[in-house]
C-alpha cells in the first residue's frame, strides 16, 4: 500500500496538537484530578540511611484532626512483589523494619485534607537501631557486582596490542549523580471500586504499573487500570513503578476512599531515583599516525542495595570506533543510597564523557585534530558483529557539522584563540547512541463520520508523541490531519512500549503502521466478494489512500470513501489491531543502529575571574527518518539543556556520614536557566532506518550524550586545563 504525494504530512514540522490543551489549562495532569470524597496521603522517611525501625510512636498522628489512618511496616498487610522486567520493580513497601536508605518510607499518613495528612505525618516519632552505612563506592565492605549487565566485551587481545603500542594514553574520568527533576511532581490518585483498582500516575509506561499493582494486590490485571494521558516530565524517572504509588493504592484500599499522595520536591529527590556516579578509566593504544589499535574502557558505578539498575558506561565503547583489540568492564557496588535509576540516556552519558574527552587528549598527544582523529577511526561496520549498520551517517554529521559551526577556524593551540580579554575554546566530540526497541501494540478505528481513532497504551511525557502519532496515522490512511485522533496514556489500550530507551517511536510507529495497514486490508475484506465494488479482489499493496479513500493504485477513479463502505455493510466503525516485535540482527542481517551525532561547542572563559560562557553550540544527528523536523529539533534542543547541565551544574550531593541528599530543592539542585543557554543549531542528516518499518531512530537522549565532553574539551582548548571530572565547575578553572 501507497500513500499519494497529496496527503503527504510525515516530516513537516506541525505543531503539536495537544498544544491548545496545555496552552489553556485543558489538559488534565495527575495532580489535576480530585474525586468525590477523596482523602490524602502524606509520607514518614528515614532520616538514617542504615539499620532498623526500633520504634513508631503514632498516637498522636492518630489522634490528629481529620486523620483516617496511619499505616507502617506494624500494620500492613503482606504484599506481592512487582515484576522485573526490562527495569527492577523496586520491592513493595512497609514489608519489614530494615533501612536500607535515607528517606525510605517508614509510614504514610492518611487524613481528609493534604494539609492534615502532612501536619500529622510531623507528629510520628520514630527511634532508630542506626548501623554504619557504606556510602563510599571504595568501601572493602561494600557488595561488587562484576559484569551485572552482562555487557562486558572482548575483542582480539587488548592487553597485549596496547603494551606493543606506539603510543599509549590512560585517564581517568569521574561523573556525579544527577536526579531526573521533571518538572510535575510526581502524584498518584487512586480509587477502589470492589476489587478492581484505578490509578491516575505520573509514568511513563502505564502497562508496567498496571503488572506491578496487579502482582502486588494480588489482582488479575484487568482489574487494575493505570491512566496516563499527560505527564508533567520525566526524564526516565517514571519508568518504574516506585513504593510510593503502592502507598496510595495501599492508602485507599484501607480507607475506603479515593487517595491522592503528590511528592514533594525533596520527596521526589529521595524516591524517584537519580543517575548513578561513576568512575572510570580509559586506556587507548594508537599507531603515530592516530590509528586505534587498543581500546580499553572500565567503569564503576554505584547501586541501591536492592534491585538493580542497568547502566552500562563502558559498553558503547565496543562499537564506536574501529578498533581490532578492545575490552569493555562495567561493574557495579552496593550502598545505601536512594535508588539508581534511568536517567535521560543511562550510562551513555557518563560513557561518553570519559571515552570522548580520552579521544581529545590522545587527540593533542599525537598533534592530530581531533576531527581527523574521529574520522581516521570511522566504523563504517559495526566493529563487534561485522555487520552492515542498519544505517550511519556519522561521517556526514562529522562533516556538515564541521561546516556549519566553522570547525576550520580553530587553531590548535590551546590558549591561542582570544576575543579581547577572554579565552575562546572550541570542543567536539562524537555520539553513538545505543539501539532500543521493545514490543508495542495499536489499534486503529475508522468510523462512520469519516474520522479515525488510533489508540495505543503508551504516554507522551512532552516529547511530541501525540503529534507524530497523528500525522503517521492520518498519512497511513490517507485523512486529513484534523480527522484523525490519536489517544494514549490508559492500560485499557493495546500494550504500549515504554517511553523511554530513545525506543518509543520506533516501536509504536510500527505498531501504528501495522494497525493502519490491517485497517486498510479490513475494508477490502469486506468488498473482496462484492461485485458492484471497484475494489473487489484488491489486496493492500494495490491500493492506494487519500481523501478519505481508498482506490486501485494509478487508478484515484476507480475506489470508494471510508464512509461509504461503512454504510454500505451497515457498519457504524471498523478496527484493527497491529503490532511491532523488534527484529535481530541474525533475522535481517544488519546491525541495529541508533542514532549517531556530533556536538561542536564553543566557549568563553574569562582568567581573571575564572568565569565560563557557553557561546554556541552545533548539534549535527542522523536519526533516520524525521517524522516531525519541529517536535524532533526541540527534543535535541531539550537534550542539549540536559547535557549542559551535566557538564557545568548538576551534582546531587549525599552526606557521606549520613546518606542525607543535602540539596534535594529546586533552590539547591543547580539546572540551567535562560541565561545559561547559548545559541544552538541542529541539523538533521542520514535517511531512514532499515531496521524497523517507520525508518526512524530515536531522538529522545541523543541530544544530550557529548555535551559534557564536547564542553570538557573546548574548557581545554580555551585554556590548557584538562578537567576530568562532572560537573565542570568554575573553582577548577581558578
Amino acid at each position: 500500500m501507497t500513500t499519494v504525494e497529496r496527503v503527504r504530512l510525515v516530516g513537516e514540522g506541525v505543531d503539536r496538537v495537544d498544544g491548545p490543551l496545555k496552552a489553556t489549562g485543558a489538559a488534565r495532569y495527575p495532580n489535576d484530578f480530585n474525586l468525590p470524597d477523596m482523602a490524602h496521603a502524606a509520607l514518614v522517611r528515614s532520616t538514617v540511611a542504615a539499620g532498623r525501625v526500633r520504634g513508631l510512636d503514632t498516637a498522636a498522628a492518630e489522634s490528629s484532626p481529620g486523620v483516617l489512618a496511619v499505616i507502617t511496616h506494624r500494620n500492613a498487610p503482606s504484599l506481592g512483589h512487582g515484576p522485573d522486567t526490562i527495569l527492577s520493580t523496586p520491592p513493595p513497601p512497609l514489608q519489614h523494619d530494615r533501612i536500607l536508605h535515607y528517606g525510605q518510607y517508614l509510614a504514610v499518613v492518611v487524613a481528609d485534607t493534604a494539609e492534615e495528612a502532612t501536619a500529622a505525618a510531623r507528629r510520628i516519632k520514630v527511634d532508630y537501631d542506626e548501623a554504619e552505612a557504606l556510602l563510599d563506592m571504595h568501601d572493602p565492605r561494600a557488595e561488587v557486582l562484576v559484569d551485572p549487565f552482562k555487557t562486558d566485551s572482548d575483542r582480539g587481545d587488548a592487553e597485549s596490542a596496547l603494551a606493543a603500542a606506539e603510543v599509549q594514553f590512560e585517564a581517568a574520568y569521574t561523573t556525579s549523580e544527577n536526579t531526573n527533576s521533571p518538572l510535575g511532581l510526581f502524584t498518584t490518585v487512586a480509587a477502589w471500586d470492589g476489587d478492581t483498582l484505578t490509578v491516575h500516575d505520573s509514568t511513563q509506561w502505564p502497562g508496567n504499573v498496571r503488572t506491578a499493582l496487579a502482582r502486588v494486590f494480588g489482582l488479575p490485571e484487568n482489574a487494575v487500570r493505570v491512566l496516563a494521558p499527560f505527564v508533567g516530565g520525566g526524564f526516565g524517572a517514571g519508568l518504574r513503578p516506585w513504593p510510593h504509588v503502592v502507598l496510595a493504592a495501599l492508602a485507599a484500599r484501607t480507607v475506603g476512599r479515593p487517595v491522592k499522595l503528590v511528592l514533594s520536591r525533596p520527596e521526589m529527590f529521595t524516591g524517584t531515583g537519580h543517575r548513578t556516579a561513576s568512575e572510570q578509566r580509559v586506556r587507548i593504544g594508537a599507531t603515530r599516525d592516530g590509528h586505534l589499535v587498543a581500546l580499553h574502557h572500565e567503569s564503576t558505578t554505584t547501586l541501591q542495595m536492592e534491585g538493580d539498575n542497568f547502566e552500562p558506561c563502558a559498553s558503547g565503547t565496543s562499537y564506536a570506533y574501529a578498533c581490532p583489540n578492545l575490552r569493555t568492564r562495567d561493574t557495579q557496588v552496593r550502598l545505601n543510597i536512594t535508588w539508581c535509576n534511568s536517567m535521560r540516556a543511562p550510562g551513555e552519558a557518563q560513557g561518553n564523557f570519559a571515552l570522548e574527552s580520552a579521544m581529545d587528549e590522545l587527540a593533542y598527544a599525537l598533534g592530530i585534530d581531533p576531527l581527523e582523529l574521529r574520522l581516521r577511526n570511522y566504523a563504517e561496520e559495526h566493529p563487534g558483529l561485522g555487520l552492515p549498520w542498519s544505517s550511519k551517517a556519522l561521517r556526514e554529521c562529522y562533516e556538515v557539522g564541521a561546516e556549519r559551526f566553522g570547525w576550520s577556524r580553530r587553531d590548535p593551540e590551546p590558549g591561542s584563540m582570544r576575543d579581547g580579554d577572554q579565552l575562546i575554546g572550541y570542543g567536539m566530540a562524537g555520539v553513538s547512541f545505543f539501539w532500543f526497541q521493545q514490543p508495542c501494540q495499536a489499534s486503529a478505528t475508522l468510523r462512520e463520520d469519516g474520522t479515525a481513532l488510533v489508540r495505543s497504551a503508551v504516554t507522551d511525557i512532552g516529547t511530541g508523541t501525540y503529534t507524530v502519532m497523528t500525522q503517521l496515522s492520518a498519512e497511513l490512511l490517507g485523512l486529513p490531519l484534523s480527522r484523525v485522533a490519536f489517544e494514549l496514556g490508559d492500560s485499557d489500550m493495546p500494550e504500549g512500549a515504554p517511553a523511554g530507551g530513545s525506543g518509543l517511536t520506533a516501536g509504536l510507529g510500527s505498531a501504528v503502521q501495522s494497525a493502519c495497514h490491517n485497517l486498510v486490508r479490513a475494508f477490502l475484506d469486506i468488498v473482496r466478494h462484492d461485485h458492484t465494488s471497484p475494489l473487489r479482489g484488491c489486496e493492500v499493496d494495490e491500493v492506494a489512500v487519500a481523501d478519505g479513500r481508498i482506490f486501485r493504485m494509478g487508478s484515484p477513479g476507480r475506489g470508494e470513501s471510508y464512509t461509504d463502505l461503512l454504510a454500505a455493510h451497515g457498519l457504524h466503525e471498523l478496527t484493527a489491531d497491529g503490532a511491532a516485535t523488534p527484529g535481530t540482527s541474525e533475522e535481517l542481517g544488519i546491525a541495529p543502529a541508533g542514532a549517531f551525532g556530533a556536538k561542536f561547542v564553543e566557549i568563553r572563559v574569562d582568567p581573571e575571574l575564572g568565569t565560563l560562557h557557553l557561546e554556541r553550540v552545533v548539534s549535527a544527528i542522523d536519526a533516520g527518518r524525521i517524522l516531525n523536523e519541529k517536535t524532533a529539533t526541540s527534543q535535541i534542543l531539550g537534550g542539549t539543556v540536559g547535557g549542559i547541565g551535566m557538564a557545568l551544574f548538576e551534582e546531587t550531593v549525599t552526606d557521606r556520614d549520613t546518606g542525607r541528599i543535602a540539596n534535594g530543592t529546586f533552590g539547591d539542585y543547580l539546572i540551567p536557566v535562560n541565561a545559561d543557554i547559548p545559541d544552538m543549531q541542529v541539523i538533521f542528516v542520514g535517511r531512514p532506518d532499515r531496521f524497523n518499518p517507520v525508518g526512524v531512530k530515536g531522538v529522545g537522549e541523543i541530544g544530550l550524550v557529548g555535551m559534557s565532553a564536547a564542553i570538557a574539551n573546548a574548557i581545554h582548548h580555551a585554556t590548557g586545563r584538562r578537567l576530568r571530572s562532572l560537573p565542570l565547575t568554575i573553582d577548577m578553572l581558578l
